[in-house]
C-alpha cells in the first residue's frame, strides 16, 4: 500500500504533465478563465495556488519597502514562460488578490462534453470574474410587429399597360 503520494496522473508521464500544467497556468493568468475537464482543474487549482501566493508574498515584501525579490520572479519564470504574463501575475494579479488570506481560484462544473462525455469545468481567477461563464445572447430581442399593409392602387402591370394601348388604338382606328 503506497501512502503519502497525492496528485492525479492525468494520463501523463511527469514531464508530460508538467508540460501541461505550464500550458494552463499560462494561459489561466493570460485569460483570467480557462475551459478544460474537470480532474486537470482540480490539480491546476493547487499548481496555480502555489505560484499566486508566492508572487502574493514577493509584492508585499516590495511594497513594504524591501528590495526587487528578483529569485521568486525567477522562480515563477521557471514554470510560466511568457515575460508578459509573469509581469501581470507580479504587477496587476498580486495586488488584486493582497488582501484575500487563500482561495484564489474558482472551479465551475459545466456538465458533460459532447465528443468524450468527460466532465468539463471552467477554471477561473476569483477576483476578475462572476462565477458564470459568459455565453451568447440565445433569445434574439423581438422585433415590433408590422402595421397591416394598406390597399393602394396598384400600378398596372406592363402586360395590362400593352392591352389597353391596344385597345384604345383599335377604338381610335373605329371611330
Amino acid at each position: 500500500m503506497i501512502h503519502g503520494r497525492s496528485g492525479r496522473k492525468l494520463k501523463r508521464t511527469p514531464s508530460h504533465r508538467k508540460a501541461t500544467f505550464v500550458a494552463l497556468s499560462t494561459a489561466l493568468f493570460r485569460h483570467k478563465k480557462i475551459r478544460t475537464t474537470l480532474a486537470k482543474a482540480k490539480e491546476m487549482r493547487m499548481v496555480v495556488e502555489k505560484i499566486i501566493s508566492r508572487a502574493k508574498r514577493t509584492v508585499a515584501k516590495e511594497a513594504e519597502g524591501g528590495p526587487k525579490d528578483v529569485h521568486a520572479r525567477r522562480e515563477v519564470a521557471r514554470f510560466i514562460h511568457d515575460k508578459e504574463v509573469v509581469k501581470m501575475l507580479f504587477g496587476e494579479i498580486a495586488q488584486k488578490v493582497g488582501q484575500r488570506p487563500g482561495g484564489y481560484t474558482r472551479v465551475v462544473k459545466l456538465g458533460r462534453r459532447f465528443g468524450d462525455a468527460a466532465e468539463v469545468a471552467v477554471l477561473e481567477l476569483v477576483d476578475y470574474n462572476t462565477g458564470k461563464e459568459e455565453t451568447k445572447s440565445a433569445v434574439k430581442p423581438k422585433r415590433a410587429r408590422r402595421a397591416p399593409r394598406k390597399k393602394t392602387e396598384t400600378a398596372p402591370s406592363p402586360a395590362a399597360e400593352t392591352q389597353s394601348a391596344v385597345t384604345q388604338a383599335s377604338e381610335s382606328k373605329a371611330s
